[in-house]
């Protein structure tokens, strides 16, 4: 095929590769060592290049030859010799471990510079062209987070704005929402845009001890969304999972019974809004978008109604018959909510308050809490992306992939939320991964432009390869196939020509 004359950039990729060292093995797909991968798009040609994240944990775990460091579903013992006491004291003088830097998620962008991220309090700074490690970067010097999400979002002055769990700091757990300038003072140019990183608020935890687990967050253009749902970290489970020789993974619950709260924060004032908005118990990874109409807030999120996604994952359940043996029990569900946040407050109790033609509602309680319901948009999609020029805004279009009951992606989808339409692409044994929206340079409408996606075969003998659809009609535009053996992988961003520097490669 062809690739659009305009298409030049890099789209990297990041997620785990290496799942053996030496002897040992992980226990987690989750867990394993990153690994980045890079297309390069120029003057009609694509380019190819792998390299794993040269991390601490990569590198201590090679020199060792077996993973001496912990992740989230895989706790490792670093050292044989030590006693069962030295063990325990050195653990419980700590009680809140030393995370990994294996960053194997997604690909942040911090004024010029790029970083690989996973969820704890490292990031690492690559280089985009070359995929070489560079410095490694500890949130906790610049703020107390311990945790901190791989989804960030961008303001339209370029700043990070991202979201961190803080635990029990200064006898409290709150969540931290926290912005990364875009740039630094002329005169500090030397340093660091983290240097300037600034605290917007802080949202105290509903338990000191149970903070709630979340991957991603919602933003419109006055307010973030913050959902703090019954699938909870157990912090003292946490702190003696090393003695009892159990992974961290072990110590999330989810609740059933229990209510998802919804906060929302007033982006100017840098307070959260009074009124109690819920809804029933679910467990979700990723927003989609949100956006304000008429006095409300309209978010779309992916949601199940129980946590046996991360389940199956444990590579034990990864078999050759995968995707015959596991089934998930929950199938991903998009929902959209509606939240009425100016209403009458004389309001009957058992009123809807949703003044929009929707079918979700949010029902007054009692107690002056919002009880919401949302309405079903479509079924069977994960790991969405959106034209992100209208994140924050009203929007038609999600492109995502498509999952129905197995975990692993065997379509990618194009879903209009307002007419409910979808556009597919597939075909037999092909697994691919996340769709990246690249907007073409003079588009006029929401999907002028293309849709990339890495595909890998369900034959180990045949090439994976790039998938360019033309996002409009989800027709093939073209596709760079890749002879060597590439991994499904997570998230990545596509970086256009005139944002990466040049540097000498």
């Amino acid at each position: 095929g062809q690739l659009p004359t305009w298409l030049q950039g890099i789209l990297i990729r990041n997620g785990p590769g290496m799942h053996t060292i030496g002897e040992s093995k992980y226990n987690h797909w989750f867990d394993g060592l990153a690994l980045l991968h890079s297309f390069t798009f120029k003057n009609g040609e694509v380019y190819y290049r792998s390299k794993y994240l040269r991390s601490d944990t990569y590198n201590c775990n090679i020199e060792a030859n077996r993973i001496v460091v912990s992740e989230f579903g895989t706790m490792a013992y670093p050292d044989p010799c030590k006693n069962i006491f030295a063990k325990a004291f050195s653990y419980l003088s700590h009680t809140i471990p030393e995370f990994t830097d294996n960053c194997l998620i997604n690909i942040l962008k911090a004024g010029d510079d790029f970083y690989a991220t996973g969820e704890t309090n490292f990031i690492r700074k690559i280089n985009p062209q070359t995929l070489e490690t560079l410095e490694k970067v500890d949130y906790n010097k610049y703020l107390a987070v311990n945790l901190a999400t791989s989804h960030p979002h961008y303001d339209s002055a370029g700043n990070v704005l991202n979201m961190g769990t803080s635990i029990v700091d200064k006898g409290k757990t709150k969540y931290v929402l926290f912005k990364i300038p875009s740039s630094v003072p002329e005169k500090e140019k030397k340093k660091s845009c983290f240097k300037h990183l600034e605290v917007v608020c802080s949202i105290p935890s509903q338990s000191l001890l149970h903070p709630s687990y979340y991957h991603s967050f919602g933003l419109t253009e006055n307010y973030i969304i913050f959902i703090e749902q019954p699938f909870r970290l157990d912090i003292v489970k946490m702190a003696t999972a090393y003695i009892r020789g159990v992974s961290w993974a072990s110590c999330l619950a989810y609740n059933k019974d229990d209510k998802t709260w919804f906060h929302f924060i007033d982006r100017k004032t840098k307070k959260e809004v009074s009124t109690k908005f819920y809804t029933d118990a679910f467990v979700f990874f990723h927003h989609i978008n949100a956006y304000e109409e008429d006095g409300h807030i309209i978010f779309d999120l992916i949601a199940y109604t129980d946590n046996s996604l991360y389940d199956m994952f444990y590579l034990k359940n990864l078999g050759k018959d995968f995707e015959e043996n596991t089934k998930l029990t929950s199938i991903p569900t998009c929902k959209r909510f509606v939240v009425p946040l100016q209403y009458n407050k004389d309001a009957e109790v058992g009123s809807n308050l949703v003044r929009l033609a929707s079918p979700a509602t949010a029902v007054k309680e009692k107690d002056g809490s919002i009880y919401c319901q949302p309405e079903i948009l479509c079924e069977g999609i994960e790991l969405p992306r959106i034209n992100y020029d209208y994140n924050g805004k009203k929007y038609k279009y999600v492109f995502a992939t498509e999952v129905q009951w197995s975990p692993v992606p065997t379509k990618i989808a194009k879903f209009n939320t307002q007419t409910k339409e979808m556009l597919h692409w597939g075909q037999d044994h092909c697994w691919p991964s996340e769709p990246v929206f690249v907007p073409s340079p003079d588009a006029k409408e929401e999907d002028d432009g293309v849709v990339l996606t890495c595909v890998v075969k369900g034959d180990p003998q045949e090439a994976p390869f790039l998938l360019i659809l033309d996002a409009k009609t989800f027709t093939e535009l073209g596709r760079a196939i890749v002879n060597v053996e590439m991994h499904m992988d997570l998230h990545g961003m596509f970086i256009p020509e005139q944002a990466v520097k040049t540097e000498t490669v």
